[in-house]
């Protein structure tokens, strides 16, 4: 699929749900019962009738049947459809046929919605600390945030922190290691980077502002013509599965190693009064799916990466990593943003200082197995 196609498609999908809602609300959502595909908190314990079918509003941050991303809670609807033999029946609404792609945390914490998948780093403008639950630049991988996360305290910061706004998150898939970004000129040195105009969100965006970049948000439907057309130097995506779908390698032939976003983690978060009112059973079952989406999400962008990059290896780019002195730039930019962040908010603070001493053991543990592995291998 080109660009041009893949971006028509997901769009005219997106439309064409929201056309529905003029004749009925229901037909907003995309319907998988139809297609068979445990909390600690005890405020979240209320006994209700198991039996009871129950559905679930759930709108997410992208257009319907979006690879990896889409589908992948698109195949959460349907496995908790099928383990709950139907009691649950979770609605769909794509990006913009409920509510706006970046409105979902509102909704979902006024009770608009029942549940949203998203990416955390988006609610940092509610609080610095929610976008290290997604991940911080030159920090964890996918596997070390979710070790982190499960036996390390992370998740319970989490829900502590959103139970704030009335929501239960629960980890909702990983983009795994991301690249750095597409490039209509080379980066030679620092130098190149002052002034340099990037489409870059969350942390690292505010460390590349510190290196002298000027970051941009864009929504995704807008990167490649201000690429195209010099509005944009430069953007970062994710990785080569999802960005030869958006055909930054036409316009920007220079692709960079990345180390902004090494592991990030989605959500699958539930209006926390909502979720409080399902059976145990129910509680469980949402458990487990989104356990399995945590982690086939991941395991799919790393299949469909190692595939992409054969197809951009015949491609006319070039595959680089960004110089020394940008990368040491970018580690002293991340402890100013840190600093800085930590003195402001005591939230940050505090997250980050978990991150910090989980991180500093996995360093050490990385060096004396996985590192030494890999020079090897």
């Amino acid at each position: 699929m080109n660009r041009r196609e893949f971006i028509t498609s997901t769009t005219t999908a997106s439309c064409a749900v929201a056309l529905g809602a003029c004749n009925d609300s229901d037909r907003q959502a995309i319907d998988y019962s139809k297609h068979p595909g445990k909390s600690t908190d005890k405020s979240l314990h209320v006994n209700v009738n198991k039996n009871k079918k129950t559905t679930i509003k759930l709108a997410t941050s992208w257009p319907a049947h979006f690879p990896i991303m889409g589908t992948g809670v698109e195949k959460f609807a349907s496995r908790v459809n099928t383990i709950s033999s139907g009691s649950l029946e979770i609605k769909l609404y794509p990006k913009n046929t409920l509510v706006p792609a970046l409105a979902v945390f509102d909704a979902c914490s006024s009770g608009q919605i029942d549940a949203f998948h998203s990416g955390p780093y988006y609610w940092k403008g509610k609080n610095s600390a929610f976008s290290l639950f997604s991940g911080l630049p030159f920090g964890f991988t996918a596997e070390e945030i979710n070790s982190w996360m499960l036996f390390g305290g992370g998740l319970d910061l989490w829900r502590e922190q959103y139970a704030k706004y009335n929501l239960h998150p629960f980890m909702g898939g990983n983009t795994n290691i991301q690249m750095g970004g597409w490039y209509r000129k080379p980066i030679e040195s620092l130098a190149d980077m002052q002034g340099l105009k990037m489409r870059i969100p969350g942390l690292g965006g505010e460390v590349f502002s510190k290196m002298g970049v000027n970051p941009i948000l864009l929504p995704a439907g807008e990167i490649y013509t201000s690429l195209e057309r010099g509005v944009i130097d430069a953007t970062e995506w994710v990785g080569p599965a999802l960005d030869i779908k958006m055909g930054f390698h036409k316009v920007a032939p220079y692709y960079y190693s990345g180390w902004h976003e090494p592991g990030s983690i989605l959500e699958l978060t539930f209006n926390k009064q909502f979720f409080s009112k399902l059976s145990l059973e129910q509680q469980a079952m949402i458990e487990v799916a989104s356990s399995e989406i945590n982690s086939n999400m991941t395991y799919e962008f790393h299949a469909q990466n190692i595939q992409a990059l054969q197809e951009l290896k015949n491609m006319n780019i070039s595959i680089l990593e960004y110089p020394s002195d940008v990368i040491e730039a970018g580690k002293i930019a991340l402890k100013e943003v840190v600093s800085d962040l930590s003195s402001k908010n005591r939230d940050f603070e505090k997250v980050y200082e978990s991150i910090d001493k989980h991180l500093s053991l996995s360093k050490e543990w990385s060096d004396a197995s996985l590192k030494y592995f890999l020079n090897n291998r």
